[in-house]
């Protein structure tokens, strides 16, 4: 790739990365260290948010915390005139496993990302800007969507960031990381059904069973199933049920979770799950309330990003496939920043027992490695790259939002 004139090369730039990050070791070990060691679920993760930005802060930067209306929320930035890059921290973890996704290490990727970006603009007197945004909530609750919502993209012109799995992340796929990885869109559908008690043994004839009706949803879905895309997935969560077998049960409560690999396909299959809930109310004269909320959209994968990512991974001696056309079937609010503006969400692997997968108890034993840690900071090394060149080489970057421009039409 040419050099624009008057600039470092990027071997030069990458010397200048490693040194800023060479003396933060240590201290980025730490960090990683504290967000895994005191797993938080999302919008509750206090711990995470205050160790963050006193990390930050004493790295001498001025940091928002409550970022954009969210208590566990933050935002900082660094430079100043020409383009945005933003990078993302997730620091939420999973119910009774922990950082079993691995989030801690997110954080670590992202931050160790903004450092080394700010340094080099700063060393090198470049044009430009870079914002290190904490986005809560990805497992449950859509955090980056809700920011979104809040303006904390505005301006954004490109977005990094980068997720841990297992290095045998597909059968057959034998790279240490992959730039691109298709993932579903999925939405949640709420649902509450009202019926009538009475005496379940004396006058059941007068009462109209709301288990009935959360059931018979709950198995419509289930012969649905048979049609599925193999693809798209349902899940379902039981939220409110009977305590007693002897009353006629006048209120249940659920909420499902649908996938499907496109926006497109995620609404159609959204239509037919409603359906079957609909269908369960009418079939036992049961009233139903259903509330669809938290979509996560599917990832728009940017080629340009992908394949400066596959040769930043190079430079560190990672071999790294730039995609796959196989979809992971689980789903990011990353998917609704890529639906407005170029965005990299890579997957890197990491040493891990045989069968270990993000969610899986095994991974978040993975994720607190020294080894993960090292890997970390490497993919952050490369995110790094990638924005110093979104910054500096103007062709490259108008390459890389043609591409987003044509991909959201697609």
């Amino acid at each position: 790739m040419a050099i624009p004139q008057g600039q470092p090369s990027i071997d030069e730039v990458k010397a200048s990365v490693d040194a800023a990050l060479d003396t933060l070791q240590s201290s980025l070990r730490g960090l990683n260290h504290q967000i895994w060691s005191n797993p938080e679920l999302g919008y509750q993760e206090y711990k995470a948010h205050d160790t963050i930005c006193d990390f930050l802060e004493k790295q001498g930067f001025d940091v928002t915390r409550h970022a954009y209306g969210l208590d566990t929320s933050f935002e900082v930035t660094s430079g100043s005139g020409g383009r945005l890059i933003n990078f993302n921290a997730e620091y939420d973890a999973l119910p009774a496993i922990g950082h079993a996704c691995g989030h801690n290490l997110i954080t670590t990727s992202s931050v160790a990302a903004f450092l080394a970006l700010s340094a080099i603009l700063k060393q090198y007197g470049i044009p430009g800007r870079t914002q290190l945004l904490g986005t809560p909530a990805e497992e449950n609750g859509g955090g980056k969507a809700k920011l979104i919502d809040e303006g904390a993209y505005k301006g954004v012109d490109i977005s990094l960031m980068a997720h841990a799995g297992p290095k045998k992340l597909f059968p057959g796929v034998a790279e240490e990381g992959i730039g691109g990885v298709l993932m579903n869109a999925r939405k949640e559908i709420h649902c509450e059904f009202t019926g009538k008690s009475a005496h379940a043994g004396g006058n059941p004839w007068e009462g109209v069973n709301a288990l009935d009706a959360l059931v018979t949803s709950y198995n419509n879905v289930a012969v649905l199933r048979q049609q599925l895309q193999p693809d798209e997935r349902v899940h379902c969560a039981f939220l409110d049920t009977p305590k007693v077998a002897n009353v006629i049960p006048s209120y249940t409560k659920a909420y499902w979770q649908v996938r499907s690999p496109t926006l497109k396909g995620l609404n159609k299959l959204m239509v037919r799950v409603r359906n079957c809930i609909e269908a369960g109310a009418l079939a036992t004269g049961c009233e139903v309330k259903i509330v669809e909320d938290q979509l996560y959209t599917d990832i728009k994968i940017n080629d340009t990003l992908c394949d400066r990512y596959q040769s930043h991974m190079a430079r560190y001696s990672r071999s790294v496939l730039k995609s796959h056309d196989k979809v992971m079937t689980g789903s990011s609010d990353i998917g609704n920043v890529s639906y407005i503006l170029p965005t990299l969400h890579t997957m890197f692997g990491i040493p891990a027992a045989d069968g270990s997968f993000p969610h899986h108890p095994t991974f978040a034993s993975a994720a607190g490695t020294d080894d993960a840690h090292e890997e970390a900071v490497v993919v952050g090394k490369s995110l790094a790259l990638i924005g110093w060149e979104m910054l500096t080489d103007n062709k490259l970057y108008e390459k890389t939002k043609t591409q987003w421009e044509i991909s959201i039409r697609e």
